[in-house]
């Protein structure tokens, strides 16, 4: 697959500043960085968008994530690998990225079980990065961004 144009943050340069703001503060609110990483993972597998999952899978490989737990993210609701605290923020990736499949988008019984894991901060923090791997994502889909090819 050939992208439609350039990555649109090399592009707009300035916008990497924003990026990596939104990054930062994702990841300084305690939440396990292993989770952030499977939060990115699902919802990117979601969208369909192929630089994000293969960035996301090598990333959390690369932090010490275990193969197993990689190749069961899309089936974590059927599988052993993943604590309650996990589950809970995996069911809230996958509703605030399925925004329009419901009436109701996060259910109350969703957010609860995130709630019960994660205080508030940690929790602003999960949907912060649900919200940016969303953004990833949809750049990438509206503008074809293939999955590198090579990882020398």
């Amino acid at each position: 697959m050939q992208a439609r144009i350039e990555n649109p943050a090399y592009l707009l340069p300035e916008s990497v500043k924003a990026i990596n703001l939104l990054y930062k503060e994702a990841h300084s609110a305690g939440v396990e960085p292993a989770t952030l990483e499977l939060v990115h993972l699902r919802a990117s597998q979601i969208n369909g968008c192929s630089p994000c999952v293969d960035s996301g899978a090598r990333n959390a490989r690369k932090n010490g994530e275990t193969e197993e737990r990689l190749y069961a993210v899309a089936v974590w609701r059927e599988t052993p690998y993943f604590t309650e605290a996990e589950r809970a923020a995996l069911a809230l990736a996958e509703a605030a990225t399925r925004l329009a499949d419901r009436p109701d988008p996060v259910p109350d019984d969703i957010w609860a079980a995130a709630a019960a894991h994660y205080n508030e901060k940690q929790l602003a923090a999960i949907v912060l990065w649900i919200a940016t791997t969303n953004f990833f994502n949809r750049i990438n889909a509206a503008t074809k961004q293939p999955a590198p090819q090579n990882w020398g």
